[in-house]
């Protein structure tokens, strides 16, 4: 594995702001609640330093291709992020992405790193395979995870031999009901190669290519591999098909990250 560019450090800044305080040094609520000004301080102060655990980003290549990695200190497992659209994230040269920058799954990626999993996002003409033997020598199990067409470039890694220890697929194109021909199961032909897999989908998606109702039929075709989290709520704005409608789960990226982290 060749780096493309050194790893870039950085360092995190605490500000303080002096504040001032009464003989009692004591902050009042609205209901008489009474809290230490430096009780407060210190909570501010863990918070930051739990940001600042997770490692910069970086730029490796994986096969010829240029993916961002978030490595932790202290790595739990591994994720690889599979977004959606035309998959091109625009990697630069030290992990920054400058494409599909609102994809739930780009906008989403730190908060996997927090979790303490080490965090592949890869680019369109990433090879699977290579992808998940690269992260596999990181840390185990590997996970990945798609969304929308990344779901598609999911399955055809697998297809070619990729064998992640799980996956993840959100807004599925899971079967011919979710609206495309091109699908999950059409790519894989056999849910033999399938690795236990955990759909999410969200009630309301209304994206004619990953339609609620393609969700039953995969999870039958899937033999017991797979099971699906339902989720409703958050916001729908704009192109039903785009990261800010359901099919986007906008509003709704902490539960996301909390099923798809804790799946392996």
């Amino acid at each position: 594995m060749t780096k493309t560019s050194t790893i870039k450090t950085s360092t995190t800044k605490i500000s303080t702001t002096k504040i001032s305080t009464t003989k009692t040094s004591t902050t009042k609520t609205s209901r008489g609640l009474r809290f230490p000004v430096r009780r407060l301080c210190l909570a501010t102060l863990l918070l930051v330093a739990a940001t600042a655990a997770v490692a910069a980003d970086e730029t490796i290549s994986v096969g010829g291709s240029r993916v961002a990695l978030i490595r932790p200190a202290a790595v739990r497992a591994s994720v690889i992020l599979l977004p959606g659209g035309d998959g091109a994230i625009n990697v630069g040269d030290h992990g920054d992405i400058h494409g599909l920058l609102g994809n739930q799954l780009v906008r989403t990626r730190n908060a996997y790193a927090a979790r303490g999993l080490a965090v592949m996002v890869a680019d369109t003409n990433t090879d699977l395979k290579a992808a998940v033997d690269t992260m596999a020598a990181i840390k185990r199990p590997v996970t990945v995870i798609g969304t929308s067409r990344g779901t598609l470039r999911a399955a055809e890694g697998i297809a070619r031999g990729a064998r992640p220890d799980a996956l993840v697929l959100t807004s599925g194109f899971l079967s011919p009901e979710s609206g495309s021909s091109s699908n999950v199961m059409s790519i894989l032909g056999s849910p033999s190669a399938l690795p236990r897999t955990l759909v999410i989908h969200h009630t309301n998606d209304g994206c004619k290519f990953t339609l609620p109702a393609g969700v039953d039929p995969f999870i039958k075709w899937s033999g017991g591999r797979a099971r699906v989290k339902w989720l409703s709520g958050g916001e729908e704005q704009g192109d039903p098909c785009q990261a800010r409608g359901h099919h986007g789960f906008n509003g709704l990226d902490g539960q996301v990250v909390s099923l798809a982290a804790g799946f392996r």
